[in-house]
């Protein structure tokens, strides 16, 4: 133990003696474990954000999508691929109580970009073309006036309900409630619409990956046929009575949409139907393989960084071979030459981690700070086992990228390291 202490003594005079080498060899493993943190952390924000959004949905809710998929991804429709498979039709056999008895709400959704006039002031924004059933589906209130009927989205009314900054935007002194907004595209294909504004969403945030507050709500029928003129449904909500039912649900609509397409293989089926249990699923794999791939690429610094240790080691090896060749000549076995080098390897590793640790810990806290800022619900989460991990894989990037270095120093004979020049 006493030499322990002396050869830490010893080398920690010799790494001061030398601060800038010793600090940019362990520039990589600072950098590599700081990595590693920094995509544990993220990766476990990123994963609570996702559950979290979806959860704000409610645990009863399934969605209907056009277009096949399977299991393990979503179907076409959801990275924007136009798929028309769904129609209205269908709509109002998933709404029939006979065939769907435990569906409570169902809701048919179309989106699309459009500019909102009002005035002298004009927003760029997402409209949402949806049913009356909307505010029960989605479990959202209203901050001032209200949402508008299943007769109002049946007919087509032209009525429209703000979102939260949609609202202050165009309104900045209030008074938006019974004002009329014109609404159109971008290229003004169907000219310019005039809405009544009868309410003003409570402010919710970003839910599921978009902002509520920046959109604006109006009759289904408005948005699917006059404004995108298209004859099909973008997708579903459906809201069960209880979610013991949630899987029973799913069979009697994807009984009824194989009924309404006249499919008899379910290997033929042109629409996906899931509940959040599956999003959750599928969410989570995706963000376990990302974070798995970007934690190799952290892990690739380190080896960097260990081979620049090695690097220097061997030079420190040659730098200080008559020292070696003296120590040896006064009774130093090759033990005690290879654990002072091994130690000093170890000691640099060990160094960049706590360094590293540190980087990365405040990094995710910055990152986090900015998501939150942003508007997104992110939570700083530093796991006690990227900590350990870390500081295990600059310990052992130190032992195995040391101990080259370190046996050639034992291995040298005395007398031709006092020889060496």
């Amino acid at each position: 133990m006493v030499h322990l202490f002396k050869n830490i003594n010893t080398i920690t005079k010799n790494l001061l003696s030398r601060k800038a080498r010793s600090f940019l060899t362990i520039l990589g493993i600072i950098i590599g474990v700081a990595g590693v943190i920094i995509i544990i952390s993220l990766g476990a924000g990123a994963q609570a954000l996702v559950l979290g959004q979806i959860t704000k949905l409610g645990t009863n809710l399934i969605g209907v999508l056009p277009g096949k998929s399977n299991e393990k991804g979503p179907p076409a429709s959801v990275f924007g691929v136009q798929i028309k498979t769904l129609i209205n039709d269908d709509l109002e056999a998933i709404k029939d109580k006979n065939r769907v008895p435990h569906a409570t709400e169902v809701a048919a959704y179309v989106r699309g970009s459009v500019t909102l006039v009002s005035g002298h002031e004009s927003v760029d924004t997402t409209f949402t073309g949806t049913d009356g059933s909307y505010p029960r589906v989605q479990n959202v209130q209203m901050d001032r006036g209200t949402f508008f009927t299943d007769e109002e989205g049946r007919t087509g009314a032209n009525v429209m309900v703000l979102g939260y900054d949609v609202a202050n935007q165009l309104f900045p002194n209030g008074g938006e409630l019974g004002s009329i907004v014109k609404i159109q595209n971008s290229g003004n294909t169907f000219g310019s619409i005039p809405f009544r504004v009868i309410g003003v969403q409570e402010k919710l945030g970003t839910v599921a990956f978009q902002n509520q507050d920046d959109q604006v709500y109006i009759p289904f029928t408005i948005g699917q046929r006059q404004i995108l003129g298209i004859n099909y449904i973008q997708f579903v909500r459906i809201k069960t009575d209880t979610s013991d039912n949630v899987s029973s649900t799913i069979a009697d609509v994807e009984r009824v949409l194989r009924e309404q397409h006249h499919i008899n293989n379910k290997d033929n089926d042109d629409f996906s139907v899931r509940d959040l249990a599956d999003a959750i699923k599928i969410l989570t794999s995706i963000t376990d393989g990302l974070r798995m791939f970007l934690g190799l690429m952290a892990g690739i610094s380190l080896i960097v960084g260990g081979i620049g240790i090695m690097n220097i080691m061997l030079v420190t090896v040659s730098e200080r071979t008559r020292e070696i060749g003296l120590r040896k000549a006064l009774g130093a076995t090759p033990k005690q030459i290879r654990n002072q080098f091994l130690i000093e390897a170890v000691l640099l590793t060990g160094v960049g981690g706590i360094f590293g640790i540190i980087f990365g810990i405040l990094v995710s806290y910055i990152i986090a700070l900015g998501a939150r800022y942003a508007g997104y619900d992110w939570s700083f989460v530093i796991s006690p086992l990227a900590i350990i991990l870390a500081v295990f894989v600059s310990t052992l990037t130190g032992i195995v990228f040391g101990l080259f270095p370190a046996l050639k120093a034992a291995k040298l004979n005395p007398i031709d390291a006092l020889r060496y020049e």
